[in-house]
């Protein structure tokens, strides 16, 4: 796989760049390499994310942070189960708990709900820390929903967090959850406030909490590209028939 000559490997993480430590010198800078390749593109092409993780893997598989970076590739392509061995891998490399969310969540990617539900009781969820906990609390209601439970869904979002006013990475995220599920159980009204609740929380736009209030509202929205190519049509149309007049 091609790297950019504008990367280096020095963009990494300290922390996983002392863990590269372990390896040559000349390996360590391949493996950097491709893992920031990896977190270039995860978002915007995550196939292309998921080849670099297999690079990196390649060279380095018994170095945690490369397992995590395969795992991380493999959930963004919804490669559940390679993404879950590569957690579990990660994890017990490291034997830390910060991806026990991640995890449960390929349980249910995996069509294992039950499962989920199951991790989302154990005693590894204690020792999350807030915005972990939160995490947990989502796969869980989304457990719950991927087996008709929608009550029992809300029901789990229900908590401090959501009740509370001061926004947090994972307030707009879970107060959407919180809409959506109240939605889905029929209860538009509430649904609508807790979409303009996640609007307001959303300060990065990482939800379409927005375009969902306006579908609520009854507001269309029409494409501009679109819209100008009929209307460019329509004056094509009538500039002919306005030729055929003069024939």
């Amino acid at each position: 796989m091609p790297i950019p000559e504008d990367v280096t490997g020095e963009e990494i993480d300290k922390d996983v760049r002392q863990e590269l430590q372990s390896l040559p010198k000349t390996l360590a800078e391949d493996v950097a390499k491709n893992l920031v390749m990896v977190a270039r593109l995860i978002d915007e092409d995550p196939e292309r994310a998921y080849a670099y993780s297999r690079v990196a893997l390649r060279l380095a598989s018994r170095v945690a942070a490369v397992r995590e970076a395969a795992g991380f590739a493999a959930y963004a392509t919804q490669k559940y189960g390679e993404a879950l061995a590569e957690f579990r891998a990660a994890r017990r490399m490291t034997g830390t708990v910060e991806l026990w969310p991640l995890m449960a969540d390929c349980e249910r990617g995996l069509g294992r709900p039950e499962k989920a539900l199951d991790m989302a009781g154990a005693p590894e969820v204690q020792k999350l820390d807030k915005a972990g906990q939160v995490e947990m609390r989502l796969v869980a209601a989304g457990a719950r929903r991927d087996m008709g439970q929608l009550d029992a869904a809300i029901v789990t979002l229900q908590s401090p967090e959501l009740a509370s006013n001061s926004v947090q990475p994972w307030t707009a995220r879970l107060r959407y959850a919180y809409a959506d599920a109240l939605l889905a159980a029929g209860r538009e009204g509430e649904a609508r406030e807790w979409f303009a609740k996640a609007v307001e929380a959303d300060r990065d736009g990482s939800t379409d909490a927005s375009d969902r209030l306006a579908e609520l509202d009854g507001v269309e929205f029409m494409d501009a590209l679109v819209e100008d190519e009929d209307q460019n049509g329509a004056d094509r149309d009538e500039q002919g028939a306005q030729d055929g007049d003069k024939d």
